[in-house]
């Protein structure tokens, strides 16, 4: 919990989500995500503060306890690369270690996961904007942290950029388990890393938890974005190459994706947009759809500014979102609680590294 008064603004958040994992803090700029960060970082000391850590009191203002930065452990990744220009990406990395006492995290793992390997002897100005991020994330790792911070760390990037280090970030949460507090406005970045989500308005958490569960609601502010949709965990059940098919296991139903080069039984992510789930109460004859998903209508919510409706779908093991007319519900005579079938193109299913 964070509760501090800035001039003419404020932040009141408070929220409790499990670790290890990638927690995303997700809102627009001026929300109050950095100020949370720089809280739990030490760097921002609240009006009212009370922040935990595995058990271990960060903070907490009422009994005047204060761990000051240096005894936190956390890592810092920012923006801005801000490494030190007149050394060799290999100095840079080792000034992480400097610092630390001792760790479970190497060098030579640091490098292999990040890619790292061909830049060693390189200066930062030679390097392109992710290969310095990557760089800076590899430093802040090698200073042992138990909590890595990230701020908006590829907001600064182009799209190229961002493609490019995006599944080194994949890997890192996997391979490391390490807490990380992630912050972003960009949504691309939440679906591809985040376990957890916090969305923030104007200071104040509007919702916390799990990343499925937080996108499929369709009371929330995410859900009235052009790019909401439904995010699933799901593992690879089959190939059939002569079709070009793989067949995925999420949110306890099969869904049906172009063939993925990965093996059978590896994990992945799936994000099916809100635009692309068709809705019916009887399965269509006939149809080039390969995805007839059987759910329940979990609650509808109203999408003003598009004249729309959204549709959660609870599944077995999750949830999708479907943005349709209200038209449509009134035809199909939707309610919480009725069965219903969400259609899915195969094509417009997303698939992401887990």
């Amino acid at each position: 919990m964070v509760r501090h008064r800035f001039p003419g603004a404020g932040i009141d958040a408070a929220f409790d989500v499990p670790t290890p994992g990638v927690v995303a803090l997700f809102g627009p700029s001026g929300a109050g995500k950095s100020s949370i960060i720089n809280a739990v970082a030490g760097l921002l000391r609240p009006d009212l503060g009370h922040i935990v850590l595995d058990d271990e009191m960060l903070a907490d203002t009422a009994s005047g306890v204060w761990l000051p930065p240096e005894r936190r452990r956390v890592g810092l990744v920012f923006q801005n690369a801000r490494l030190f220009p007149h050394m060799s990406v290999a100095t840079n990395l080792r000034f992480g270690l400097r610092r630390a006492g001792p760790g479970r995290i190497g060098f030579e793992e640091v490098v292999a996961l990040l890619g790292l390997g061909g830049l060693l002897g390189r200066r930062p100005r030679t390097l392109s904007g992710g290969e310095r991020q990557r760089v800076a994330i590899g430093r802040a790792l090698l200073a042992q942290p138990r909590l890595l911070l990230m701020d908006e760390p590829l907001a600064s990037l182009d799209a190229a950029r961002k493609a490019e280090i995006l599944p080194f970030l994949g890997r890192l949460k996997s391979a490391l388990r390490i807490p990380i507090l992630y912050v972003t406005h960009a949504l691309e970045e939440v679906v591809q890393l985040a376990d957890s989500l916090v969305l923030i308005e104007a200071g104040r958490v509007v919702a916390a938890g799990d990343v499925s569960n937080i996108a499929a609601r369709a009371d929330l502010p995410l859900a009235r974005r052009d790019d909401a949709g439904a995010v699933l965990a799901a593992r690879i059940a089959a190939h059939d190459v002569e079709h070009r098919l793989t067949r995925l296991d999420a949110g306890g139903a099969t869904f049906w994706v172009p063939l993925v080069d990965a093996a059978p039984g590896g994990a992945l992510r799936i994000r099916i947009p809100a635009r692309e789930v068709i809705l019916a109460r009887q399965a269509p004859e006939a149809i080039s759809v390969h995805n007839i998903i059987a759910g329940i209508t979990r609650a509808i919510a109203e999408d003003a500014p598009r004249r729309a409706a959204l549709v959660e779908i609870a599944l077995p093991q999750g949830a999708l979102l479907s943005r349709v007319t209200p038209d449509a519900v009134a035809k199909l005579a939707l309610a919480p609680g009725v069965p219903v079938l969400a259609l899915v193109k195969s094509m417009t299913i997303e698939v992401l590294v887990s």
